[in-house]
This record gives structure tokens, sequence and C-alpha cells, in this order.
């Protein structure tokens, strides 16, 4: 896109499916006009995986200013409250700010505000947790509201359960918390939102090439040093092809299964995210990737 359309004082937020170069662009924009890129991504704050979230390399963090990268160690809680406890003083303060990222709750939170839902005791989480390993998120999701249940991305697992942990704790729809939200942080017209369009079939070559090169760099020794203490409950541990290499180190599958297996996961993140962003996103600047 062409930079120089962007006001340089106010804030950009870059939201996108992964593997279309949402990074890019921002590490383009904070050289060309200033600011500090600040992350939008779940899976980015965790400290215990670099090369398989696709965290921005040394070098590029050396090139501009960096927030909310790696921050939050491996057996670490976060959610989107912790990640708008961490921007709002990046708004108040310092250099323009560019969010990027491919997680569109945050930036939804980010827009139109976030419900104070109470955090959910431990021993709800581990009967979440028990429950969809036994029964799969579908039963989870049937006992919903209907409220709820019309809301939520039925096909996104951990969606899912945190609705039903809601429920569970307050007695209380999720859906019925969310319209009692307060006041967003940066409302969509005080900011420059971006969203990268990109064809399925062009996405798709990008994830496949692009988990061949974090192999490449190092991906599957970053899950090697993952493995004494992997615990598929935490959420770094939903790091998108790590269960598959993970699984690999285990001799459950060969490294090639491991590939082909992370891949076609990575392109299933990326259709749910690009169906989230039609949805959500339709007052947004909708630019082509690549």
């Amino acid at each position: 896109m062409d930079i120089t359309t962007l006001d340089p004082a106010r804030p950009v937020l870059i939201a996108g499916p992964t593997a279309s170069g949402k990074s890019g662009l921002a590490l383009r924009i904070a050289e060309e006009q200033g600011g500090v890129i600040v992350n939008a991504d779940a899976l980015q704050v965790f400290a215990n995986w670099r090369v398989l979230t696709a965290r921005p390399s040394k070098a590029d963090e050396a090139r501009a200013p960096h927030a909310l990268y790696g921050h939050v160690p491996w057996d670490g809680d976060y959610s989107v409250g912790h990640w708008l406890r961490e921007v709002a003083p990046l708004l108040r303060v310092g250099a323009r700010p560019i969010i990027v990222g491919g997680t569109g709750l945050y930036f939804t939170a980010l827009t139109e505000g976030l419900a104070e839902i109470p955090a959910t005791p431990p021993e709800i989480r581990a009967e979440a947790d028990r429950r969809r390993a036994a029964e799969g998120h579908a039963a989870l999701l049937a006992e919903l509201d209907a409220q709820t249940r019309a809301r939520v991305d039925t096909l996104n697992p951990m969606r899912v359960q945190r609705a039903w942990e809601v429920l569970r704790a307050t007695g209380r729809g999720l859906a019925a918390w969310q319209d009692d939200t307060g006041p967003a942080l940066l409302p969509l017209d005080r900011a420059q939102a971006l969203v990268l369009e990109a064809g399925r079939d062009w996405l798709a070559e990008r994830i496949d090439r692009r988990f061949d090169m974090m192999l490449a760099e190092g991906a599957l020794e970053e899950a090697r040093a993952n493995l004494a203490h992997w615990d598929p409950a935490l959420l770094s541990m939903k790091a998108i092809g790590a269960p598959e290499l993970i699984a690999h180190l285990k001799g459950e599958m060969t490294l090639e299964e491991a590939r082909a297996a992370a891949q076609a996961a990575s392109r299933q993140y990326a259709k749910r995210q690009r169906t989230w962003f039609r949805s959500k996103m339709r007052a947004w600047r909708w630019i082509a990737a690549g």
C-alpha cells in the first residue's frame, strides 16, 4: 500500500490472517513514519515461542521499537483483559502506536470495549478442560444460552470453552456480559484501521512455504525446548504447529506427517481469521495483501 496516505499523527491498526504480511507492513510504516509496533497476537506474547509464532526477529526488532512481544512466561495466564491493560499506557504516552496482529478479539475489544467479566475459578477451568477433552467443544456449546451461542465463534474450541466457563462461574451468559461493555480504549474513528485481504490459494501457498521456513530456522528445536514441560492445556501451548511437532518428538508421527498436519492446521486457522474479519471488521479499510 501507499504509506503516504496514512496520517503519521494517528494510531494505526493492522489486522490480517496468518502469513499475510502484517508484520512487514507494520515495520515499513514504523520506519517511514515513526511509531512503536504493538503486538495484537495472542500467541506472540509468550516467551517460549519465537520461530513457531512468527514473532518479529531480533533483527526486525532492532529496526523499530516493539512492545508486548514474548513477555509472558510459558506457564503464564493471559487474556484480552490482560492485553488491554498493557495497551492502555501505550495509547496515552510516547510514540504513535502501530498495533498489528491476527487476534480479532483483541481489536474488537480495543475499538468497541470489553465487558468486565470476573476471572474463572481454577476448578471451573479444570472442569471445562476435562469436558472439552472427553466430549469435545460441541458438548459445551450445547449448554450455552441461546444469545451467547448465536454470537460465539462455534468453530473455535477455546472461545466456546471460555463462554461456557463464564456461564458456569457467574450464572450469566457471555452475551449478557458483553452487552454491559464499557467504553472503548481506542474508538475506530480515532484510528486508521486496516485489514489485509488475502486470497485463499495465495495465502495457503504462503502458509505452507512459511512453515517450511520455520522448520529451517529452528522450529523443531524450539519445540524440543518445550517438550519437558509440555501441557496442552496451557495457553502458550496452543501455538499453531506445536502439538504436531511435539507429537513427532514423542515418536507419534513422522516429521513429514507433522509438517503436513501443521500446515493444514495453519490453513484452518487462517480460514477462521478471515471469517472473523469479514464478520466484525466491515467498517475497516480493506487492502490487498502482498
